[in-house]
């Protein structure tokens, strides 16, 4: 799905979303891929969200996002409890939801202004 344009400066936003990849600016990533307004990590991992570890989330901790989305791919997949209380317990807000939908709202927090992160995990099929 193509995305609408809106003016963020020089920040780093998802213009598009498809099965198996998503464009940041004009780059297409496949894999799981964190997006922040000034960074972008490709292939971050390669493991399916319910094997995610304390080791992975410490690592989207330290990039002092207000607010962290967690796209799970097509459906809303949730990691263990543990692991979201360790990032609350950090001062970050934790959100998880379809990649889709964190593509959207990752968006909407950029324009806003906010401290924003997106770990999005590839649409399946």
């Amino acid at each position: 799905m193509q995305l609408t344009l809106e003016r963020t400066g020089d920040a780093n936003r998802i213009r598009a979303y498809d099965v198996g990849s998503v464009t940041v600016n004009e780059s297409v990533y496949r894999g799981v891929t964190v997006v922040t307004p000034d960074r972008i990590i490709e292939d971050w991992l390669q493991v399916a969200v319910h094997a995610l570890e304390t080791e992975h989330m410490r690592q989207l901790i330290a990039l002092d996002a207000e607010i962290l989305l967690l796209g799970t791919g097509r459906r809303q997949q949730f990691p263990e409890p543990r692991l979201l209380g360790e990032v609350i317990r950090e001062g970050v807000g934790i959100e998880v939801m379809t990649t889709e939908a964190a593509c959207r709202t990752y968006n909407v927090l950029l324009a806003e202004g906010r401290r924003v992160a997106a770990a999005l995990f590839p649409i399946e099929e």
